[in-house]
């Protein structure tokens, strides 16, 4: 699930040519309290896996207390938006951007079932990551 909405929001975020410094998880209890974690990232980002990476942190920390209280819903949000910029970074950190810019090629040209992440099989269409109306490439 968190795969799944990680995968559709920083496609929104490239969509859009922007970028976010702050990954939010949004978490809704079994007797509807809310809590949310968050961790800022060294530099914005809209690539999928630095996100990914860090929303499983988050969820993975907050293990104990889901636990206890249930979990019924799960969000992720990325705050500290700003334009994306086309600064290269050195290899140090690996960047996976080229492979979710041609992600997101193949699904403007043959749709988001095109192709999934292999994390998603599993999981049935109620977990493919979508746009919502309206949101294309670029705009």
């Amino acid at each position: 699930m968190l795969v799944a909405l990680v995968d559709r929001v920083t496609r929104r975020l490239r969509a859009g040519g922007q970028a976010g410094r702050t990954v939010v998880l949004r978490l809704r209890f079994d007797d509807f309290a809310r809590a949310s974690r968050s961790r800022t990232l060294v530099r914005a980002t809209a690539a999928t896996e630095p996100v990914l990476f860090t929303a499983r942190r988050l969820l993975t920390a907050a293990g104990p207390l889901i636990e206890r209280r249930g979990l019924t819903l799960v969000g992720i949000t990325i705050a500290g938006l700003e334009r994306a910029s086309a600064q290269l970074v050195l290899p140090i950190d690996r960047d996976d951007s080229a492979l979710d810019g041609v992600l997101d090629e193949v699904r403007y040209r043959f749709g988001t079932a095109a192709i999934t992440r292999a994390a998603l099989l599993d999981g049935g269409e109620e977990l493919s990551a979508w746009l919502m109306p309206g949101h294309t490439r670029g705009t």
